[in-house]
């Protein structure tokens, strides 16, 4: 019997000494870990022990800053086209005029000077000179003298992979003539009509080199002259 009372006070000290036990370990465990509000606290304090920030800084974080920068400037835009368009075109060559009327006919040699004023990339205003030398007529010397002035039409750059540098143009011009040898009661001088085209082949930004063909009607010695005139040479853009 008394074995069996002893007993019974030693389980019921047993039981009642486990919730000391569990609180006590429940403090040294509480007090073993540091507290965040106070590490955020002194690291507010003290901002140089504040630890790096962490790599995994969200994207949206960057993407504001960046917004918050001025913008860059915008590099300079370039033409999808590799010709430059000049204002004047001034052209310089040879020409051959063939003059057919019904009191003698001849063939001349001379030079060409033409200046355009190009309004847009594909129409602009012309002015041509033409003076050729010829053979003597009637014993003096022929001379033909032709200025005209007009509009000229440009097709642009050609998109021929054999030509990729061509530049077809057609051009009306009107104006006047003047035609040497004098005749008896005839005036050298009268109206003149030019239809023609050709070609620039650019060499540079700034020179290019051009072959045309023109039709020339003109009206002298009472009459109508059916003429025709080709020639070649240099247009300097600029």
């Amino acid at each position: 019997m008394k074995r069996l009372l002893l007993a019974a006070f030693l389980a019921l000290g047993f039981c009642a000494s486990l919730p000391a036990q569990q609180t006590s370990l429940q403090m040294f465990s509480s007090s073993a870990q540091p507290s965040t509000s106070a590490s955020s606290f002194h690291f507010a304090l003290v901002p140089e022990l504040a630890p790096p920030p962490s790599a995994s800084t969200p994207f949206s974080t960057y993407a504001s800053s960046a917004a918050a920068l001025p913008n860059a400037p915008a590099p300079p835009q370039r033409s999808s086209s590799s010709e430059i368009l000049y204002s004047w075109d001034l052209a310089v060559g040879y020409e051959y005029v063939h003059f057919d009327s019904a009191p003698f006919t001849s063939n001349l040699h001379g030079l060409h000077t033409d200046l355009t004023y190009n309004l847009n990339d594909w129409f602009g205003l012309e002015g041509s000179l033409v003076s050729a030398f010829g053979s003597d007529v009637f014993r003096e010397r022929s001379k033909y003298v032709l200025y005209t002035v007009g509009g000229r039409i440009s097709a642009g750059q050609s998109s021929l992979r054999f030509a990729p540098r061509l530049t077809p143009w057609a051009h009306v011009l009107v104006g006047g003539a003047h035609l040497n040898p004098q005749l008896a009661n005839q005036s050298k001088n009268g109206f003149a009509l030019q239809l023609g085209g050709g070609a620039d082949w650019r060499y540079t930004e700034r020179l290019s080199f051009r072959a045309e063909a023109d039709y020339v009607r003109t009206m002298l010695y009472s009459g109508s002259q059916n003429n025709f005139q080709i020639g070649i040479g240099a247009v300097l853009h600029f």
